[in-house]
């Protein structure tokens, strides 16, 4: 069962349980997969990696939702927030520990040679492929920074 379809049946799941944060949240992963199903130029099915990648976005806007909220001290919005960050993200991949993290990036820069910062695009692009959906992106050039720095 591919991630669209796992969405639809938490959803069903979700209305039984009369769950309000998690069927609001799925609802709107869900309608993130149909725009991206119906788009100029893309395919009907979605695979997972892009479902992944959605996902990967809207936990990131939610983060960023959370924190504008919490500045402007209003937690009941960051609390919703926070709420439906945690729902989307039972969907994604487990995320990697930072030592985890240091052990892979580590073996990237060997794999590509890199000795400086100026080597810093070649490893982020080799990285982001390689742990997509594995790691955020500021983790992961953070980590790069700190080992070729």
């Amino acid at each position: 069962m591919n991630l669209f379809d796992t969405i639809s049946n938490e959803i069903k799941k979700a209305m039984l349980a009369k769950d309000k944060v998690r069927l609001e949240a799925l609802r709107g992963v869900k309608k993130e997969f149909l725009e991206a199903k119906t788009a100029k130029g893309a395919s009907a099915e979605l695979s997972d990696e892009a479902a992944t990648a959605i996902l990967q976005k809207m936990v990131k806007q939610r983060k960023d939702s959370a924190e504008i909220y919490k500045s402007q001290h209003r937690d009941d919005l960051a609390a919703d927030e926070i709420a439906q960050l945690e729902v989307i993200q039972e969907f994604l991949p487990a995320q990697l520990s930072a030592e985890e993290l240091e052990t892979e990036i580590g073996k990237i820069i060997a794999d590509t040679g890199a000795t400086s910062m100026k080597d810093m695009g070649k490893v982020m692009g080799a990285a982001t492929k390689q742990l997509a959906g594995k790691a955020e992106g500021r983790a992961i050039s953070e980590m790069v920074k700190k080992l070729l720095g």
